[in-house]
């Protein structure tokens, strides 16, 4: 079952494990840092293009992200 808060906790761990800090990810997605905190805090959530772009950036499956799969890997 999706939760934003499944969402913004796996959010928040794939970015600290590659070390940046919500700037460049909020720049990726052309969005704000508040709205990269918002996600993180489990207060919103993204667009699907948006979801596609994280996927892509920190090489996950959108299942591991939506919390539907607990295997980060991409098939």
């Amino acid at each position: 079952m999706f939760t934003k808060d499944i969402f913004g906790t796996r959010l928040r761990e794939l970015r600290s494990q590659k070390g940046i800090s919500q700037k460049p990810l909020s720049e990726l997605l052309e969005v704000t840092v508040t709205q990269i905190s918002d996600m993180e805090n489990g207060r919103t959530f993204t667009t699907i293009p948006k979801l596609y772009l994280l996927c892509e950036y920190f090489n996950v499956s959108a299942d591991y992200l939506l919390g539907l799969s607990d295997d980060p890997k991409r098939h």
